[in-house]
């Protein structure tokens, strides 16, 4: 990868405090708003003994991986074609998949320093442990951190303008983010619903993040589901991207 390029995309992002606010501040304002809530830090017997606001860490996490790989990589992607960026730089020695890979460090690496952000506040906030099991959380959120790329990738090599990239991310925004648990944790689901949920990149992630943070080694059968989305996904935008 070319170290320039990357520092220029990461000076670029910068500039967008936009994108700074919703994939790196949002996800722990939002884990502050509802942890004030006092019923929030209150057991709850559907949710396993866990308290709400221990439940909405994991879905925290996920919002910012969605943000970033659905909202601002697909923007960002299709900005740099509309201004023709992407052709010119075949007439240089950098070829534009530096300028992809470097866009999904970019996007990758804040997306998990906002998930490093919740984490520290929930834990000195509202006195959420910390994931028991650090080494499946890790990989659970790796594979998510993965999936919502690939996802982006696809949105961007399907859009051929930064306004079609907004319609389809938020077309596939919102559904993404109930399969997260934002409005419903998908541990309170109906038993049909969450088993179709879990089929989901996010709605897997939501059930293997939350595994690891209880103690446990994530199921295999969600981390398979992100691996598989992540594959599938990441040849579909292979297939379908252009350049130009």
């Amino acid at each position: 990868m070319n170290t320039a390029v990357l520092r220029t995309e990461f000076r670029l992002f910068r500039r967008e405090p936009g994108a700074v606010f919703w994939i790196f501040l949002f996800p722990t304002l939002l884990l502050a708003i509802l942890g004030s809530i006092p019923s929030f830090r209150e057991a709850d017997k559907s949710l396993g003994g866990l308290r709400p606001v221990d439940a909405y860490v994991p879905i925290a996490v996920l919002i910012a991986l969605i943000m970033s790989g659905v909202q601002s990589l697909p923007q960002a992607l299709t900005g740099h074609r509309e201004r023709g960026i992407l052709r010119r730089m075949r007439l240089t020695p950098v070829r534009p998949s530096a300028l992809l890979s470097a866009q999904m460090v970019v996007q990758g690496t804040v997306a998990l320093a906002s998930a490093l952000l919740a984490l520290v506040v929930g834990r000195l906030a509202f006195d959420v442990k910390l994931p028991e099991q650090p080494a499946g959380y890790l990989l659970a959120l790796l594979l998510a951190t993965a999936s919502a790329l690939a996802l982006g990738s696809v949105v961007s090599a399907l859009s051929r303008t930064t306004r079609i990239a907004s319609a389809i991310g938020s077309a596939v925004f919102f559904p993404m983010m109930f399969c997260a648990g934002v409005w419903l944790p998908v541990q309170e689901m109906p038993h049909t619903l969450a088993r179709v949920v879990q089929l989901t990149p996010f709605g897997a992630a939501a059930r293997a993040l939350g595994e690891a943070a209880a103690g446990h080694w994530p199921g295999w059968e969600h981390l398979g589901v992100l691996v598989a989305w992540t594959v599938s996904l990441t040849a579909g935008a292979a297939r379908w991207f252009r350049w130009e």
